[in-house]
């Protein structure tokens, strides 16, 4: 059955890539990470995008992630996210996860060679008639210094371009207009967990979180208060999150989140270079924000 935005609903969790000693992928432990995900209550399942190192796997090593999560997520959808910087490699990718049997793709705009609005709306329009799978925007400008207007996401989701985006941005008059303009549209999920319950409250349908790795049940229950507007009772939840969030975007992702998910007693291995073990401060940061959190009788 294809994926439509109507499908798109409740926490798809950004997963790390699991490696062993030796940086190979850990195929093992990451069956084991989405099965725990799924078991939890995660909608879906969203690897190798940034939190999965997308830029430091080999096309085999990313295709191999996407196998191994789809057979082991069984019927519940799992979305890879497509980093490429160039359009014939972005559709070698999508072609790649369709064949395995991802569900659709999450593609982030064109960045390095940034187009204008004209031309991210007509990349993703072309993007989407070489593949077989449904595709959704990913949005992060911090990254990629590409911000997409909610007139041009309005655009994309009348071309048939995409039926839903993850939207990791600050800028919340912007996102309140692409609520405004496509909210009807497409499947809106927010990409950031201090906006989270806040993007859900305003009709974004999920979220795609990382620090959904190590704690699925609270960001269920965020979501579940947000969409029933009860938005003070999820911010309240949310603060015992907060420490932990604060620690796991000291440095960039997935190093500390990696390093959090081991003191939490899921060992996942290190990350690749460029990126490496957190730093001595962040550490302590870490095991501080996993003490208090403990505390906090978060599960």
């Amino acid at each position: 059955m294809t994926l439509t935005k109507n499908d798109i609903s409740g926490l798809y969790t950004a997963i790390v890539t699991p490696f062993t000693e030796d940086k190979s992928v850990d195929h093992k432990a990451l069956a084991a990470l989405v099965t725990r995900q799924l078991a939890a209550g995660a909608t879906g399942i969203v690897p190798i995008g940034g939190t999965g190192e997308y830029p430091a796997l080999s096309r085999q090593e990313r295709k191999d992630i996407v196998k191994t999560c789809v057979e082991a997520a069984g019927d519940a959808p799992v979305i890879p996210g497509v980093l490429s910087t160039g359009f014939l490699d972005a559709v070698e990718a999508g072609k790649d996860f369709e064949a395995v049997g991802a569900a659709g793709v999450m593609t982030v705009t064109p960045y390095y060679a940034a187009g204008t609005q004209d031309g991210m709306r007509e990349y993703f329009a072309n993007y989407r008639n070489e593949i077989g799978v449904p595709v959704l925007l990913y949005e992060i400008p911090r990254r990629t210094t590409v911000a997409t207007k909610a007139e041009t996401i309005q655009a994309m989701a009348e071309d048939g371009s995409i039926i839903g985006m993850k939207c990791s941005n600050y800028d919340m008059p912007e996102f309140i207009k692409t609520m405004k303009l496509a909210g009807d549209k497409m499947a809106i999920l927010s990409g950031e967990e201090p906006l989270f319950a806040t993007h859900v409250t305003m009709g974004a349908k999920g979220g795609v979180l990382a620090s959904a790795n190590i704690y699925p049940e609270i960001w269920i229950e965020i979501f579940n208060l947000a969409r029933e507007g009860k938005l003070n009772e999820a911010l309240k939840l949310q603060t015992k999150l907060d420490c932990a969030i604060d620690a796991i975007y000291r440095e960039t992702n997935p190093g500390p989140l990696k390093k959090y998910m081991e003191m939490a007693g899921q060992p996942v291995g290190d990350v690749r270079l460029p990126l490496q073990s957190p730093s001595r401060d962040t550490m302590a940061a870490l095991k501080s924000a996993f003490d208090v959190t403990s505390l906090a009788n978060v599960a």
